[in-house]
């Protein structure tokens, strides 16, 4: 059964993670070589990329209620954890492909939905198989069953030949790692049994263990995002951060450990496995530091008021895709 604490605790992280990332991935554009073909975006992690999957599931990890979506597409929650886009929403819009990257778990998807790719994510979810099971959401392994499941139904649509095509083509973008380390590690101590050292290895494990299966299937194209200052996520600064509610610093140095363990394994698969294709480790760790420690920068300052921590957004342009 789940945790409602647990339940909780991952939802205050992602509301404040997914408006975080939205700002910094607006100011960053994308641009392909004109030869370069991207026929879908396929995304498997965390409530950072879920645009709703977990809607359909029997878990208290879900965003489908405001205030959530209020500056999304006529203010109707679609199960994002953010009022607007989430990331992977940004990137297939910035890759040309449509506006919103839908759940593959919508009923209401057509065809071209499916073409163009879809998210499995399932908030709550992360590499250590433990996490998702704590609070009922979807775990890698599951997600890789709804992918090959995925894979049949694109067959019946375009064919064998249109499905290799998406398959090699397409960009696989992997987001998890936050509530390994927020909540199964720190929070619920259900794996005390680990010091920080082994389970950053256990995570890094198990993200390589999805980017082998998919590139098995015949994926080439991967872009694997870094685990976020997790220390410095308002509810963990609640928990760890003392009487003046600081980033906690235990919690960032692990995630500090955990992303250096990552890019190094994937320096290993680009340079010794992969040799048909190619794994981008993306940095959001350092970015979101800079968002947090210069907040003004970016068009944003913070308010401490009553033991609450408020993320305000002192912007103009306040539009569907905006936070």
């Amino acid at each position: 059964m789940a945790s409602s604490s647990s339940s909780a605790n991952i939802i205050r992280c992602s509301i404040f993670l997914c408006c975080i990332l939205v700002q910094v991935v607006q100011i960053t554009a994308i641009k392909l070589p004109p030869n370069v073909r991207v026929p879908a975006v396929l995304v498997f992690g965390d409530s950072i990329v879920d645009p709703g999957n977990n809607n359909h599931l029997v878990s208290l990890v879900k965003a489908n209620f405001p205030p959530y979506g209020r500056d999304f597409m006529g203010g109707t929650p679609s199960g994002r954890f953010s009022n607007g886009l989430i990331p992977s929403d940004l990137l297939v819009k910035a890759l040309g492909i449509k506006d919103v990257l839908p759940a593959y778990l919508d009923p209401s998807l057509g065809p071209d939905d499916l073409l163009t790719g879809v998210s499995f994510a399932s908030g709550g979810a992360g590499y250590d198989p433990l996490t998702a099971k704590i609070v009922s959401v979807l775990g890698l392994a599951k997600q890789m069953e709804l992918f090959k499941e995925y894979l049949a139904k694109v067959t019946a649509i375009g064919g064998e030949e249109k499905t290799k095509s998406i398959i090699s083509e397409s960009v696989y973008l992997i987001v998890a790692g936050s509530d390994d380390l927020a909540n199964t590690y720190f929070t619920s101590q259900l794996r005390s049994n680990y010091d920080v050292p082994a389970y950053t290895d256990l995570m890094v494990q198990g993200a390589t263990n999805i980017l082998q299966e998919l590139y098995d299937i015949g994926a080439r194209r991967f872009a694997v995002f870094s685990a976020p200052p997790i220390g410095c996520v308002p509810s963990q600064r609640t928990l760890a951060g003392g009487k003046e509610r600081n980033c906690a610093e235990t919690y960032n140095q692990a995630a500090q450990m955990f992303n250096s363990k990552l890019s190094s394994s994937l320096d290993n698969l680009n340079a010794n496995k992969f040799v048909h294709g190619r794994v981008v480790y993306v940095d959001i760790y350092n970015p979101l530091q800079d968002v947090i420690n210069r907040p003004s920068h970016y068009g944003t300052y913070t308010l401490f008021r009553g033991g609450v921590k408020r993320m305000l957004w002192n912007r103009k342009d306040r539009n569907s895709g905006s936070v």
